[in-house]
């Protein structure tokens, strides 16, 4: 990502509470998502109305109207017949919620933003990326439903490859808030050598690589089958012929349960691994503190979430378990993103002469 200089002036301290505040509420929005697959509510709501579905049902006969448009889904044909008017109320707060809070974000980001270009408080370089940012947001109202409408009518759960991208692309833009947070401040570069640069580099990666794998894992409800550690279907190793059955082969990566949970499973243990290695070359080349420091955290939340990993995988994926290891999943990433940050920023001065600054103050 490019580089922001700061704009030294108060008004500035407005626009990092505010990324800091859409950050936190995209996390929020990820739990309830997390909440929402794990209740089986994704599929409660079968209609997209961007404006007017904001408001629920408010009268028995809207109740029972939404109930209906419900019933004529395969998921409550198959799963759910002889679900009653109670039980469906409780479905659909879970979707209705996450829902509602997809527009809250987009509100909580737009005004704001608009504001902030009309008092001319963002330098032109920041404008930008907010804009893209922006528009990630809105691309990610129009997978949500692309998500949904998968189970509408032939399947009984939405796609697990439109599951996927839904939460990776809320992480991707949760991330890019988050690194044009930490490009806001100005600091003085990270003298560090280059091969720590490039496994943090590598981490964020494969970080975000085993999110999408954890999604898919969740969209086929694979943490559910093969609740043994550290042996898994009989093995450390599963035979290839369990592993790729499917033809064509790659299909396998995503729709075979048992080659997704292995492969969360060998990416938890390389990341983890690397993070221990990285730690440990940080500390050899005495990077500085801040370099050990990043190291350290992210090696400590890297082990926490192996831990809750493997918890919730042999308790059969409660709910409080499962929204703990996908809350501590977004520190991971968060935790990745700033050591990564941290260690790949050019020296702010080098920096400035590239951007244009605000405005002190509109007129």
């Amino acid at each position: 990502m490019g580089d922001i200089l700061t704009v030294k002036q108060p008004s500035m301290r407005a626009v990092r509470w505010w990324l800091i505040a859409v950050a936190a509420l995209i996390a929020l929005m990820v739990l309830v998502g997390g909440a929402t697959r794990l209740t089986e509510s994704g599929l409660s709501i079968v209609e997209w109305k961007p404006v007017t579905g904001s408001i629920p049902p408010l009268s028995e006969k809207q109740w029972n109207e939404a109930f209906e448009g419900y019933k004529a889904i395969p998921q409550y044909r198959e799963l759910n017949a002889g679900m009653t008017l109670h039980e469906f109320k409780t479905i659909f707060w879970w979707e209705w919620s996450h829902r509602l809070l997809g527009r809250v974000i987009g509100i909580a980001y737009l005004l704001p933003f608009l504001w902030f270009i009309w008092r001319g408080m963002l330098p032109g370089d920041l404008k930008r990326r907010l804009w893209m940012i922006f528009g990630l947001g809105a691309l990610q109202g129009a997978v949500g439903w692309w998500m949904v409408a998968s189970g509408l009518t032939h399947r009984v759960e939405v796609s697990q490859y439109r599951l996927a991208t839904h939460l990776v692309l809320a992480l991707l833009i949760f991330a890019a808030i988050v690194w044009t947070l930490r490009r806001l401040s100005v600091r003085p570069a990270i003298v560090a050598p280059l091969r720590l640069k490039i496994t943090s580099t590598v981490l964020l990666v494969m970080v975000f690589l085993q999110l999408y794998l954890g999604a898919l894992v969740a969209g086929l409800r694979a943490g559910k089958v093969y609740n043994t550690w550290p042996d898994i279907d009989g093995g450390f190793i599963p035979s290839g012929a369990r592993l790729f059955f499917e033809q064509p082969w790659w299909r396998n990566l995503f729709d075979n349960t048992l080659t997704v949970q292995f492969n969360h499973r060998m990416v938890a243990y390389a990341l983890w691994v690397i993070a221990i290695l990285h730690l440990v070359d940080a500390l050899r080349a005495r990077a500085g503190q801040a370099t050990v420091n990043g190291a350290l955290w992210l090696s400590i939340a890297m082990t926490a979430q192996a831990t809750l990993g493997i918890l919730t995988l042999l308790h059969q994926v409660p709910i409080d378990l499962a929204l703990t290891h996908q809350g501590m999943a977004i520190v991971v990433l968060t935790l990745a993103i700033v050591h990564n940050e941290r260690l790949t920023a050019r020296h702010a001065q080098a920096r400035s002469q590239d951007l244009q600054l605000a405005p002190q103050q509109a007129r």
